[in-house]
């Protein structure tokens, strides 16, 4: 039998981390384990289903093979000091169905993350209400499944909303949150803080097919397809236009403020050809139409998607390049001084 150790009420009260509950034990919910492991948090990896226990035990073990796969990736990039590992691996627990009550009861928070079906899920959220404290917080880490399609299946819906995470999950910032209509405010921003904690960056957004990266990324990527296909660039130089042309101005600045930075009308007159030149999937946003009539044009007119209320223009612009250029030079890829200019 694994011993369960309840935590203290999890909020600004709580003296401890709370405990972290993954229903499912794949992929996914042990990128989530390391995640909150490596923060300090305790974690416990619930397997609940029905399975002879040799196979749970190559389960477990396979489970906890990954999570030191991660430790070792995370030492290698200078994440993590290797004494330090063992102290990690051990906040991880691996349980079967035959412990998975006592793991349910304790846990504050629960992400499931079982098969990417509704049959899976329905399943594994009966089982897992049955045995729930109250005040647990419910998230689906479902990457196609909407919050409204499952809020139905838990036994309290306010305490329920989906949160996406991207791989490898003990990486990456961003955790999109997608709550139906009827999650309450508190667990959001409960949820939220704690994965700020983490130093995550929660984004919040409806539930709707692709939440945000997904969303934009899917396009990015076939239209890079698209482009190979066509004969318009090789892949590799479209990686490189990526690396160094598309892709590192968006770790300084939004695509929405790009927009605004640049200006609406230059998106608007470029679409416009773009959607004549290739087609309907250039075609303007309703609202970029709409902004562009008000005479909303961005950083330059004081308001676009943003509002620029007494905004030293320039003093933005400089702030992005200065952010631009420091990531160029990490990159190896910043502009080249003067050899005679550079001596000095």
């Amino acid at each position: 039998m694994v011993s369960i150790e309840p935590k203290p009420a999890f909020g600004p009260g709580g003296s401890q981390p709370p405990l972290i509950g993954l229903l499912g034990a794949g992929r996914m919910g042990r990128g989530i384990a390391l995640a909150f492991a490596f923060a300090g948090h305790p974690a416990v990896l619930i397997d609940i289903k029905e399975r002879p226990s040799a196979d749970f035990e190559r389960l477990r073990q396979e489970a906890l093979d990954e999570v030191a796969a991660g430790l070792t990736t995370l030492v290698r990039i200078g994440a993590l000091a290797e004494e330090h590992t063992t102290t990690v691996a051990r906040r991880i627990q691996v349980v079967g169905r035959g412990d998975a009550p006592a793991a349910l009861a304790s846990v504050e928070i629960l992400f499931e993350g079982v098969p990417e079906t509704l049959e899976a899920k329905r399943s594994a959220f009966e089982f897992a209400c049955r045995h729930l404290g109250p005040q647990a917080i419910v998230a689906s880490t479902t990457s196609t499944i909407l919050s409204t399609e499952l809020a139905g299946m838990v036994a309290d819906p306010g305490r329920f909303l989906n949160a996406h995470w991207l791989n490898p999950a003990f990486l990456i910032p961003v955790v999109e949150l997608s709550p139906h209509q009827g999650t309450r405010e508190d667990v959001v921003a409960a949820l939220s803080d704690c994965l700020r904690r983490l130093g995550k960056r929660p984004i919040r957004c409806t539930a709707t097919p692709g939440y945000v990266v997904p969303r934009l990324q899917s396009l990015i990527m076939n239209e890079a397809a698209r482009m190979v296909e066509d004969g318009v660039a090789t892949p590799e130089a479209i990686d490189e236009a990526i690396r160094y042309g598309f892709g590192f101005r968006y770790t300084t600045i939004g695509a929405v403020e790009f927009i605004d930075f640049g200006g609406l009308d230059i998106l608007y007159h470029a679409n416009r050809y773009l959607t004549d030149a290739l087609g309907e999937r250039y075609r303007l946003a309703p609202i970029v139409e709409r902004y562009m009539a008000e005479g909303r044009l961005g950083l330059r007119s004081g308001q676009g998607f943003y509002d620029y209320p007494g905004a030293d223009a320039e003093a933005m612009r400089t702030a992005v390049l200065q952010r631009q250029y420091h990531l160029l030079q990490y990159l190896d890829a910043a502009p080249k001084l003067d050899a005679a200019l550079a001596s000095d």
